[in-house]
């Protein structure tokens, strides 16, 4: 297994989903992706896999939205400066769940064959799978931010295109919802 180019659970100052102990994280991870079924899945190869033996390792990528601005601050992120909750507003970790692609999907992913740096370190490693994201959830269970959720619909993801108007509009009125009260946090 590695990581996509994108996780940045593992780094000191992170985004969302903080891991806080790498190497307890990377035993469970391991043991969960070896377990996984990654061909019976709706997009054959594109994995996502509760874990819930990670949680004591990792700290919550989400806290409850407050009305005091200095509980935010701004912070460059795939190339757009947005306003993320401090790691202390974080919310007690409810559960943790990774994305996992087979190195044959996550090759074939459209946001990964628009980067010849990442398609090209992919292909020369060995690994079998990749880690695309690691979520440690509070709440209720969190959809894609909407960003991510108009940049699949505008072709980033596979998955996206399978979705029919109906599936769109609910999750639309879902992530509306969540983004109302739920932010992501970082360091």
């Amino acid at each position: 297994m590695t990581h996509a180019s994108i996780v940045s659970a593992f780094n000191v100052e992170a985004i969302g989903t903080k891991v806080l102990n790498s190497e307890k994280f990377t035993e469970v991870a391991q043991k969960a992706i070896a377990a996984f079924d990654f061909e019976g899945q709706d997009v054959p190869g594109q994995g996502f896999i509760f874990v819930p033996d990670a949680v004591p390792f990792v700290s919550a990528g989400v806290g409850r939205r407050t009305e005091n601005a200095s509980d935010f601050h701004a912070v460059l992120y795939r190339g757009r400066v947005e306003l993320f909750l401090k790691r202390s507003c974080a919310a007690a970790v409810d559960g943790c769940a990774l994305v996992v692609y087979t190195r044959e999907a996550y090759l074939a992913d459209p946001d990964v064959q628009a980067d010849a740096k990442e398609q090209q370190r992919i292909e020369e490693s060995d690994c079998t799978h990749v880690l695309v994201a690691i979520l440690a959830f509070a709440g209720p269970k969190a959809p894609l931010s909407p960003v991510r959720f108009v940049h699949n619909l505008a072709g980033g993801n596979n998955e996206a295109a399978t979705w029919t108007v109906e599936e769109i509009r609910e999750k639309a009125v879902e992530v509306k919802s969540y983004d109302d009260t739920w932010c992501v946090v970082a360091d």
